[in-house]
């Protein structure tokens, strides 16, 4: 087992990290207090080749794998979560129904845009009253005049409202009431009449995300806009699922890292009777127990990632590190704060906006109740 970087990821690091430092991270605090979308970043990061890492070349992506994805959302996610968790979606589950079940028209047309960077794809999936349970949605595709009339509602979408968003992905009911469920995707362009959005929702962490309520009512788009066979709507989302739990898995690692690193570092420059708080036993025995852990992340979500990239099933180890790594997460992120004392219990603290960010990472890309659902099944064989 060779756990080393190659060149080319040394590199996409090093990049990274640059990149990070120097764009990224002064700013950060400033666009979470005043919430504000840092869309020059995103162009940036278009420039840099670094939206459609996971996107066939042919289409303007770099096909550079998962185990790349990954080194580069250590870097992005240290520095913020929000211009992170803003490029994870992005990334994956708004770039790869297109590029996994699109016409080369559709590609050509919506990815290449995407996988380019300039512009920044959203997903619809989750409802006011179905996410978890993702059959349960009830946002209807009707067929119509050559086209598909959609009628619903999405909430908590992210990167649908900024200013360099070309549309939304969305999950669609396309069967008649009374039928069994069949399920479409479709895509549909930001100023299509009929679908409209509520004002950026007020969240507790990510707050320089655009996360918004989606509206379609009777909007029309033409048949073409339909990804995919219709009726395998539901598998095909299934499919992303996966990618975009490594995808979350490795966001966690990156604030559980950053969460160490700033424990590490308050409790070296930090002097409590005399001496360095690092010093007294009960810090650093936490410090240990958070290096520990985050070390055992890390192992899990680059392993599903290697998987995935060397054509393994990665399903069951993708949940897994999604799992443990969120959870690590939130507990660095306290424990952090808990080294910090009452400076990392105020704002303008670093380690504060990693702390409110943590708790989503348990949440979305399927919470963590129904990760271990999907583990049970997977070691059960059912």
């Amino acid at each position: 087992m060779d756990f080393t970087f190659d060149d080319e990821h040394v590199e996409l690091r090093d990049l990274c990290r640059t990149f990070a430092a120097k764009e990224i991270a002064p700013y950060a605090a400033e666009w979470s207090e005043q919430h504000v979308f840092p869309t020059k970043i995103f162009k940036q990061l278009g420039e840099l080749g670094l939206m459609g890492m996971l996107v066939n070349a042919k289409y303007g992506g770099a096909d550079a794998g998962y185990v790349a994805y990954v080194v580069a959302m250590q870097e992005l996610g240290g520095a913020d979560q929000s211009v992170a968790c803003s490029w994870n979606a992005h990334s994956t589950i708004a770039s790869l129904p297109l590029a996994r079940f699109g016409t080369d028209e559709q590609k050509e047309r919506w990815l290449r845009p995407l996988a380019e960077g300039t512009h920044i794809g959203a997903f619809g999936l989750t409802e006011p009253t179905a996410g978890s349970d993702a059959s349960g949605i009830r946002t209807r595709a009707r067929r119509d005049a050559g086209g598909w009339l959609i009628n619903g509602n999405k909430m908590f979408i992210t990167n649908a409202g900024t200013d360099m968003s070309l549309g939304v992905t969305i999950l669609a009911v396309t069967s008649e009431p009374g039928e069994p469920k069949r399920f479409g995707t479709f895509f549909i362009p930001k100023d299509t009449e009929g679908y409209s959005m509520g004002a950026p929702l007020q969240k507790l962490g990510w707050n320089a995300s655009d996360t918004r309520e989606l509206v379609f009512e009777d909007c029309w788009i033409p048949d073409d806009h339909l990804i995919g066979d219709e009726g395998n709507g539901l598998r095909q989302f299934l499919e992303v699922l996966d990618p975009g739990r490594i995808s979350v898995a490795a966001l966690s690692l990156s604030l559980a890292d950053a969460a160490l690193r700033l424990a590490v570092r308050h409790a070296t420059d930090r002097e409590q009777f005399g001496r360095p708080i690092h010093q007294f036993q009960a810090v650093s025995h936490k410090i240990a127990d958070m290096a520990t852990e985050v070390e055992a992340a890390r192992w899990m979500v680059f392993r599903a990632a290697w998987l995935a990239d060397v054509g393994l099933p990665f399903g069951q180890a993708a949940a897994m590190a999604k799992l443990y790594a969120s959870e690590v997460a939130n507990r660095a992120a306290s424990a952090s704060l808990q080294v910090h004392g009452g400076y990392g219990w105020m704002r303008e603290s670093e380690i504060s906006r990693f702390y409110s960010d943590a708790k989503i990472l348990e949440i979305g890309e399927g919470t963590n109740e129904i990760q271990r659902t999907v583990i049970a099944r997977s070691v059960m064989g059912s």
